[in-house]
């Protein structure tokens, strides 16, 4: 559904280093520099941060939440370790398991240094 999905970053190199470590842990490549933004690409899609292109503060979205795919609960715990050693700020509930009707999941949740709110989840087998 999406191709890509970029954040407002107010400091692109704090954000960068906390994106290159919490993604870092998920497997992916630290971001490509594209000037006022860096860039995370995958086969299934792109995630960037940048400044914003008008020139005015970046903002977050509240009540908006990203979230990238994580392969085991190691993998959750290791994003949301690098994420708060490298300026994010942990939100919600600790990382775990999660449960409702449909389906159970292990999750973790961070602000990162611009206040994004963002999550890492690995949905177990049934």
């Amino acid at each position: 559904m999406f191709t890509h999905i970029f954040l407002g970053a107010q400091d692109l190199e704090a954000s960068r280093k906390f994106y290159d470590a919490a993604l870092g842990a998920l497997g992916h490549a630290p971001g490509t520099d594209a000037g006022n933004r860096y860039v995370y690409r995958t086969a299934t899609g792109t995630f960037g941060i940048s400044s914003p292109i008008n020139g005015a503060a970046a903002s977050f979205g509240n009540g908006s939440t990203f979230g990238f795919a994580a392969k085991s609960e190691a993998e959750v715990n290791a994003f949301h370790a690098a994420g708060i050693a490298n300026g994010g700020v942990t939100c919600e509930d600790p990382p775990g398991l999660r449960t409702n009707p449909a389906f159970s999941y292990y999750i973790a949740y961070l602000r990162d240094p611009s206040g994004n709110k963002i999550c890492a989840m690995y949905r177990p087998a049934k």
